[in-house]
């Protein structure tokens, strides 16, 4: 299974996700181990699919051996809204071009899975790439070696003098 990273999405500071591509071209969208949710003590309120009024990545319907129906995202298309206990607001975005297989339900229910096992049973969706973009799909996103650089950099920004990046988390 390989592992990429997609770092500061949308140009938001450290919230940064991971895919997790199987050799059968699914991959499983998580939280990287970096991301503001887990890392700042947080408590979770609510986790929410609905994207927008007529758009709920609950309603997600899949059938048959090739997977047919589920909704096609692109790179940015919106998973869910994490709202935590102190107000702050994260949505997490697909990081992949692929049809939506399924959404983690059962986040919805206990959230701290979420917390506790992001990179397993607190995933948060299942999406399958095409056939033809399935090799190159994660090209683009962070190599494990790369993301942990980003994450070294960002470290050590903080520890020195005054600061001409954006903060780090």
């Amino acid at each position: 299974r390989s592992r990429s990273h997609y770092s500061d999405i949308k140009g938001k500071n450290c919230e940064d996700q991971c895919v997790l591509q199987h050799s059968n071209r699914i991959c499983v969208i998580t939280l990287a181990e970096s991301h503001p949710i887990l890392q700042n003590g947080n408590t979770i309120k609510s986790i929410n699919y609905q994207i927008s009024a007529g758009c709920s990545r609950l309603q997600n319907k899949v059938s048959g051996k090739s997977k047919r129906g589920g909704q096609f995202l692109t790179e940015l298309a919106p998973l869910c809204r994490i709202t935590c206990t102190e107000g702050v607001e994260y949505t997490i975005y697909s990081c992949i071009r692929g049809r939506l297989l399924e959404v983690n339900e059962g986040i919805l229910e206990r959230p701290e899975l979420l917390l506790e096992k992001p990179s397993t049973e607190g995933y948060i969706a299942v999406i399958l790439p095409k056939l033809e973009e399935s090799k190159t799909v994660t090209n683009g996103l962070l190599s494990r070696e790369e993301y942990e650089n980003i994450l070294s950099k960002r470290t050590s920004s903080t520890q020195q003098g005054p600061k001409t990046e954006p903060e780090p988390c």
